[in-house]
């Protein structure tokens, strides 16, 4: 189960979901283009939702060498099944841009994603290793 996309394609056997997936790997900033990747599904095909699975873990004492930051908040797995607004619902929105400072831990995206998310916060923002991703609700 060391790829990508193992544990999404065991889901998809066992469940007989036919349907195709998107595995991705970026660093720190797999959260952000996860869900980026996950709403352009969405837009594409708004009316078939969308089941976004992210899932990170310290990388073995083996590959040290490829750590990128802290990893004091890991293992950490977030799903989200993500559909099309409804009628009085506020949506959410998301951006992104060149974050510069590189510095960023695993998982931290998803962690301010998760308590803007839960908090009913009307914006927020992360910087990964190489992006800054910013999310907002509209009115």
């Amino acid at each position: 189960m060391s790829v990508h996309h193992g544990l999404v394609g065991l889901l998809s056997i066992h469940t007989g979901n036919r349907a195709g997936h998107t595995a991705l790997a970026a660093g720190p900033d797999s959260f952000g283009f996860g869900l980026m990747e996950a709403l352009a599904g969405l837009a594409e095909r708004p009316g078939e939702p969308v089941l976004l699975v992210y899932g990170d873990e310290p990388l073995p004492d083996a590959y040290a060498s490829f750590r990128t930051g802290d990893e004091a908040g890991l293992p950490l797995v977030v799903v989200l099944a993500l559909g099309a607004a409804t009628e009085g619902e506020r949506a959410l929105t998301m951006s992104a841009g060149p974050s510069g400072d590189g510095s960023s831990a695993p998982g931290m995206a998803a962690f301010e994603f998760l308590r803007f998310f839960l908090a009913g916060a009307d914006s927020a923002a992360a910087a990964g290793e190489r992006m800054r991703w910013e999310w907002r609700r509209n009115a």
